[in-house]
This record gives structure tokens, sequence and C-alpha cells, in this order.
């Protein structure tokens, strides 16, 4: 058992390894790239604006980059083992990363002879510097950093605008696309015309980004200095020194929201798990019973009728019977018997955690307003699931009550009870674990319609969010987290085959 344990772990490195990359190159594969979502619409901000944000987006998440090295880079931060620098903790938990070096300036052959190059910056700091000092050093040459890297970009931007111009003037119009990036490599593969008149635009823009290229590489230097310096305590702990260390996952930043992917699914997590924790066990404890008593009552009323009710339920779309529940029964111009949306109520922080009376009169406290708030919700959520665990269980028992081995126990005078429980139905588990199996990572991945239609902040309604904003960060960690648990379900799913059929062996 060890051994194939083993085994099937080992196997779920490159199987998440296939779904994380497919997900990635779906995203660069998309209209806009994987950056689109992460781009401020035109009009939403002024240039400078702009510019301070494609730098940030470069430096954080290296969209000028092939997407196989970002999907690369994106790989290195969530895995526990680190190579090269290790990443440093601030005062406030944040992860702090050395610069990303400024990349060299589009066609910069085209205005001068050599690129200038940066001087060396060495920093050390000293007994006299204290957490509060370091923080203040390192924050200031960050900010220088970020201002620099900001005016490359508007330098950067002001180029290819004059090389736009440049291009449309020399009928090489087929080099900018619609939203008017030019292509640099098939543009420099042409000889410059400097007779035309849009060159001298394109030539001072050109000296300006070289000016300012010198000027950003070297605060990129500074900051380097400063921070191999280490001015916070280091993530992690070392394995090779300067080469290898390991270090918690980190999932990234959402950009939409400005937080920590992390504090984002751990917002929303128990919403989802307490909704999925009540749906499920109520699900199962209607259906198997259900499934059981149809079996043993085949072709009767407790069949016919079980059957056509649980058929008649799994028909009805949630949707709708979510849209009537909010419009009808939650609805204070009808009945007003539930809350409307939420999963509790707004001033909850103020309540007991128990019901009780007081001299203001009866108070719910949190525990019965969470469970008035979610009644809806949970009855869209287990009314669609009876139908399919019922008519599983009830198949795989009629499948057992049939077989050799229990007319072979009637014979015996085995008491029926025991037939039925102690044999029939461990032997229908099989059907039943798989059907676990599938529903088990909806624990995590959430309900997407109800959680939207109650407007429950879940984990449904974040994938939701985070795909029509295309926040990357946030739908990768997700999609890496619902395939561990999909791959951890399978697992759990082979040792319980194993130990509700005694035939099956892990060799």
């Amino acid at each position: 058992m060890v051994s194939y344990l083993i085994r099937r772990l080992l196997l779920m490195i490159p199987t998440l390894l296939g779904i994380t990359f497919l997900v990635f190159m779906l995203m660069a594969l998309a209209p806009g790239g994987i950056g689109a979502g992460l781009q401020m619409a035109d009009g939403e901000a002024d240039a400078e604006e702009r510019a301070a944000q494609e730098a940030y987006l470069e430096d954080r998440y290296g969209l000028g980059d092939p997407a196989v090295v970002q999907y690369v880079r994106w790989l290195s931060r969530i895995s526990p083992v680190k190579f090269g620098v290790r990443d440093q903790v601030n005062p406030a938990g944040d992860l702090i990363r050395p610069p990303r070096p400024i990349d060299e300036p589009p066609l910069w052959d085209w205005y001068v002879d050599d690129l200038p190059e940066a001087d060396p910056v060495a920093f050390e700091f000293d007994a006299d510097h204290g957490r509060v000092e370091r923080d203040r050093i390192f924050r200031r040459a960050h900010n220088d950093y970020s201002r620099q890297r900001t005016n490359f970009v508007v330098a950067r931007l002001s180029l290819r605008n004059a090389l736009a111009e440049y291009c449309l003037e020399v009928d090489l119009e087929h080099l900018v696309s619609g939203d008017g990036e030019v292509d640099y490599r098939l543009l420099g593969r042409t000889e410059p015309d400097r007779t035309a008149e849009s060159w001298p635009a394109v030539q001072e823009a050109g000296e300006r980004l070289i000016d300012v290229y010198e000027e950003s590489s070297q605060s990129q230097r500074r900051l380097l200095a400063v921070f191999l310096a280490q001015p916070y305590e280091e993530a992690g702990f070392t394995i090779i020194p300067g080469f290898m260390s390991v270090a918690a996952p980190d999932l990234g930043d959402s950009f939409s929201r400005g937080q920590p992917v992390v504090t984002l699914i751990r917002d929303r997590l128990p919403v989802t798990l307490m909704l999925n924790l009540i749906a499920f066990p109520i699900i199962y404890l209607i259906a198997i019973p259900s499934g059981m008593l149809a079996a043993l009552r085949r072709r009767q009323w407790p069949d016919v009728v079980l059957g056509l009710l649980f058929v008649g339920l799994w028909s009805i779309p949630i949707v709708w019977v979510g849209v009537l529940c909010v419009g009808f029964i939650a609805n204070d111009e009808y009945l007003g018997w539930f809350p409307v949306a939420g999963i509790s109520d707004s001033n909850a922080e103020n309540f007991t955690f128990l019901p009780q009376f007081t001299d203001d009169g009866w108070h719910r406290g949190v525990l019965l307003d969470t469970l008035w708030h979610i009644t809806l919700p949970i009855l869209c959520m287990v009314y669609g699931g009876f139908a399919v665990l019922s008519k599983q269980t009830r198949a795989a028992m009629l499948d057992n009550l049939n077989a050799d081995y229990v007319r072979t126990a009637k014979a015996k005078g085995v008491a029926r009870r025991d037939i039925i429980l102690r044999h029939v139905f461990r032997n229908s588990l099989l059907p039943i674990i798989t059907m676990f199996v599938t529903v088990f990572p909806a624990m995590l991945s959430g309900s997407v319609v109800i959680e939207q239609i109650f407007t429950i902040p879940g984990m449904g309604r974040l994938v939701i969010e985070a795909i029509n904003l295309r926040d990357r960060e946030v739908i990768l960690a997700v999609t890496l987290i619902i395939a561990i648990v999909n791959i951890t379900a399978l697992l759990l799913a082979d040792v319980l085959y194993a130990l509700a059929d005694p035939r099956i062996s892990f060799s």
C-alpha cells in the first residue's frame, strides 16, 4: 500500500503541471494575452498612471516575457523549493523580491553605438541601522526605482507611438497592430529611413529612452544592493546557501483586488465549506436510505413514488428554483420568510452566538441567524442531488440482491437485516464511493449558480469574478487547489475501494 501511495503521489506532479500549463496557455492564447485583464482600459487613467501600472505589471508578472517563461516563473513562486536569492519578509508580512533588471530599449542601435552601463553599487547595513531605519532605506530605494521604471515605460510608450507614425509613413503599416503595438523584431531587420518626416520624432524619443534607461538601470542597481544587504528577515530556510531554499508557496496577489490570493481564498473558502458540509450529508442521509428502500421494495409504491419524486426534482433547473425562492419566499412583498442575500445579518458582529431573551426582547444570535440565511441556498443545493445518488444506490443494491452469495446466505438462515446491511449494502458501496469522489471537489470550488443568485461570498463567486476580470493569479491558484483536491479524491477513492471490497488490492 505504501509503495502504491508513493507512486500515485509522484504521478500527481506531472498531472498538476499539465493542468496548470494548459490553463496558463489558454489565458495566453485569449484575446489580449495573459495580461489583458490586468490592463486599465483607455480613458480610465492618464498616461502617467497607465505607465506606472504597466511598470508594476512588468516588474511583478513579467508580461513582456514569453508565456512559457512567465509560467516557469509562476511555478517557481508556488513551489516550496526555491532557487536563487531568497525572498524577504517586511514587517507587514509582504514578500519582497529582488528587482527585475530593466529591459533593453527596443532598436537601441538605431540611436547609439553602445548601451550605457550602470555603475557597480555596493551597500551594507551597519550596527546603527535599526529595523525602522533599514525599512526606511529600502522604501526610499524602492520608491526611486519605481519612479525611474515608470519614467522608462513612459519614454518607451513615446517611442512606440513615434515608431508607429514612422511605420505608417514608410509603408510598414503591417508592423503595427490594431492597438498600436509595433513589431520591433521585424522592424529591426529594416534599415531606418532617416529622411522620413517622422524620423526626427523617432530620433528624439529614442535618445530620450536611452537616457532614461541609464537612470533606471542605475536605480535598479541601487535597490538590488540594498536588497542584498538584507533589510528584512529572509523567508523560509536555506538548504544550499545562495542556491536552494525552502519557503511557503506564494500564490501571488490579486491585481483586481489588491490583496494576496491566500487572503481571498481564506475568506471565501470557509463559506463554501460550511454550505457543502451541511448540504452533502443531507443528500446522503436522504438519498441512500431512499435508494435502499426502493431496491427492497422494487416495483412497489415506495419505489415508484420515490423514483418519480426524485427524478421530478432533478428535472427542475436550479436557476429557476433559486429565482423563485428570492422572488417569492424571500421577498417581503410575498412571503418574506427568509433573507434575500448573504449568509448573515449586516449587524451580526454584535450578536451573541446562541439565541437568548433579554430586556430588549428575543435575539436570534449568530447561530440561528446563519441558519436562517443559508436555508434557501441549502435547499437549492440538495434537492437536485437526491435522484442520481438514490438511483445509483438502488441499482447497486439490486445487482447484489440477485447475486449468488445472497441466495447462499438466505439458505444458511442468515438474518435478513444482516444480509442487507453487512453483505448487500457493503458490496454496493463502490458506486457510492465513486459518486462521493465526483462531488467532493465541489466542496472547494463552490456552487457558482447558487452563490450568484443569493449573493454568497464563496469560492464559486470568486472564480467567476476572477474569470470575468481575467485575474490570472486567482484563476491559477484556484485551478491548482481544485486539481490537487480532485487528484487527492481519486486517491482516496482507491483506498476506500480496498476497504469496502477485500477483493481489491493495491498490487
